[in-house]
């Protein structure tokens, strides 16, 4: 099995998508970006918007020969869009991608429930814009595929709505995408145990926001403990990744799991790929005052007026701060052509 993850918060992006391969099988799963289009005030800093260019090619390059293509809800930072904002991917970038090739890749999508009216409608315009059913996959095996039925978005009963989980197994691991659950339930965290996985790529809580109670972090804590322990690799990213908060409860983690427990291994999708970690959203306002950016800059952009280069060669020779020095490495190989 070999497991590529393609964008999450830690390599500089909104989104948890990965690809994984096994035997003849490429499966891409959550083949969504977005980049957060207000925080603090700001709209993405154009560092930001360079790496997301990157992060919605690498993705566009998975989709194009991938056999199964997995959406585990509709939220714009896990699939394509047909009414995508200029830092979103573009259904229409990817509609015609298995054309050429010897197969059409088989789309496994979340199905109607805990959808609210407004996702109903955009899953509907994805299946028009991708010439494809998407019937709902969940509960169902393929092969190597299992899908879990749905599990919330979040804490249970709330706005969020409902999430699909899915696990891919070959004959040495058990890899579970766990997508939006934010280890906020504890039936969803019992659902992950019961398929054995070795290894878990989870949204973590978000921390960054004000209205999660004392009580729902303290779950999130003691859910995070619980399949930690119960897996060889629990990898956590996105929402948790949104803030310098989330990082070191991340590692505060890492580190009382690991005492005692030498097997197992709790770390972001950064430290999976070998990367250094680019919390760019966290460091939005950073990015603002080291490198400034002129009015106007973003509706420039989505008219096509504007590019991310200068932000580019900025990022890659002029970076002072701690984090950027640490990450700087990854920046400019991201930024390096055919990355």
């Amino acid at each position: 099995m070999r497991i590529e993850i393609l964008g999450t918060e830690s390599l500089g992006v909104r989104g948890l998508s990965c690809v994984v391969e096994v035997g003849e099988r490429k499966i891409v799963i959550d083949p969504g970006v977005a980049l957060g289009y207000n925080r603090h005030g700001l709209l993405p800093h154009p560092l930001q918007v360079a790496v997301g260019e990157v992060v919605r090619q690498k993705i566009i390059r998975a989709m194009a020969d991938a056999t199964d293509i997995v959406f585990s809800h509709f939220h714009g930072d896990h699939v394509p869009l047909v009414d995508a904002n200029p830092f979103q991917l573009k259904a229409a970038a990817v509609a015609g991608l298995s054309q050429g090739h010897s197969h059409k890749p088989r789309f496994w999508a979340k199905g109607p429930r805990g959808l609210s009216q407004h996702m109903l409608h955009r899953a509907q315009s994805l299946r028009i814009a991708l010439h494809d059913e998407l019937r709902s996959a969940e509960g169902h095996s393929d092969g190597v595929l299992t899908f879990s039925r749905p599990v919330p978005h979040g804490l249970r009963g709330e706005h969020g709505g409902m999430v699909m989980m899915t696990r891919i197994e070959d004959e040495r691991s058990v890899f579970v995408h766990a997508s939006d659950i934010q280890l906020l339930d504890f039936d969803a965290i019992a659902t992950i145990l019961a398929w054995h996985p070795t290894i878990v790529l989870a949204s973590g809580p978000p921390l960054y926001l004000p209205h999660l109670t004392q009580k729902q972090r303290n779950a999130a804590w003691h859910n995070a403990i619980r399949l930690a322990r119960g897996v060889d690799t629990l990898i956590l990213d996105h929402h948790l990744l949104r803030s310098e908060y989330g990082r070191r409860w991340l590692d505060s983690l890492a580190s009382i799991v690991g005492q005692g427990h030498h097997n197992h291994r709790v770390i972001c999708a950064a430290d999976f790929m070998n990367r250094s970690r680019m919390l760019l959203e966290a460091w939005r306002q950073r990015l603002y005052a080291e490198m400034p950016v002129p009015e106007g800059w973003h509706e420039a952009y989505a008219r096509g007026e504007v590019d991310t280069r200068v932000y580019r060669d900025w990022a890659c020779r002029a970076s002072t701060t701690r984090e950027f020095l640490e990450c700087r490495k990854s920046l400019c190989s991201y930024f390096k052509p055919g990355s």
